[in-house]
């Protein structure tokens, strides 16, 4: 039995002035605990959704929910959610400590308390020497950590993360990556990411939700989606993928035979189902 979702987006819609859809009727469910990651070409829904779990946008029709619990019209700083962006959004007057903090300040904790929550922030980062350091002083990584530490302090139920990599190297980007892992299993902390990168998004998600055109495609675990993808917008997305046209020429037990053109093929029937005999249909082959 599937664990009851923290965060359900339930036939959310929305379409922004001129018609143009950014969401069709998107159903998503974001286990606790999981880092779940929103992949997909430039424009096809996946920053809106974030933006829609967040509440800095607000759907056209359907429902969020957290924990059972409508959230729709819900004001983002009052939803249990934080949100990572792809510019780090730090304060360039204030000191690393005073950053990772302000959330906190907002909260009118105790000094003391805002000290100890700031400290255990910075450290889980990596950047318990930098309390004093200025934004300016940083390098990407760390400034990337900063927000990161900002984000966390507040302890939110879901750690939302729009493009949090795309603007380091790709050396940075590789430390990072293993970085936001280790964070969120420490934490144990549900992380949505968007990334319009197939390599980030396969490293290091637990699910991966493929997008196009304002619609899910398939969520399934990276290994899946390279395996078995659903669609051929998948198949050709996900990796490489050759796409060949096959016509059914007959099975030997659970091997289903196909020619593509003079080209022998085999494909596995997982359902133990044939197509009639002479049918056409889209075979995949990886280069490996």
């Amino acid at each position: 039995m599937a664990p009851d979702p923290l965060v359900r987006l339930q036939a959310v819609s929305k379409i922004f002035p001129g018609g143009i859809v950014g969401l069709d009727a998107v159903d998503l469910d974001i286990i606790s605990g999981e880092f779940i990651t929103l992949l997909g070409p430039s424009g096809c829904g996946k920053t809106t959704s974030l933006r829609v779990i967040a509440g800095f946008e607000s759907p056209s029709s359907g429902k969020v929910l957290l924990d059972g619990r409508d959230i729709t019209a819900l004001r983002p700083f009052d939803r249990p959610v934080n949100t990572v962006f792809q510019d780090y959004a730090l304060f360039p007057h204030m000191n690393v400590a005073e950053n990772v903090g302000f959330g906190l300040s907002l909260r009118k904790l105790s000094g003391a308390e805002q000290a100890k929550r700031t400290g255990e922030a910075l450290d889980m980062v990596g950047l318990a020497d930098k309390l004093g350091a200025r934004v300016s002083e940083l390098s990407g990584g760390q400034r990337q950590r900063v927000a990161l530490a900002r984000a966390i302090v507040c302890e939110p139920r879901v750690l939302l993360l729009d493009e949090p990599l795309s603007a380091l190297d790709a050396h940075l980007r590789e430390q990072m990556q293993v970085e936001l892992k280790r964070l969120q299993s420490r934490l144990g902390t549900t992380f949505v990411m968007v990334t319009h990168d197939q390599t980030e998004a396969l490293s290091i998600s637990d699910r991966i939700v493929v997008m196009n055109k304002g619609r899910i495609e398939q969520i399934a675990p990276p290994a899946t989606l390279y395996d078995r993808p659903a669609t051929k917008f998948v198949a050709s997305f996900i990796g490489t993928m050759n796409l060949l046209q096959s016509r059914f020429v007959g099975r030997d037990g659970d091997r289903l035979r196909f020619t593509a053109g003079t080209l022998p093929l085999e494909a596995i029937s997982e359902t133990g189902e044939a197509p009639a005999e002479g049918a056409t249909r889209t075979i995949g082959v990886r280069p490996e």
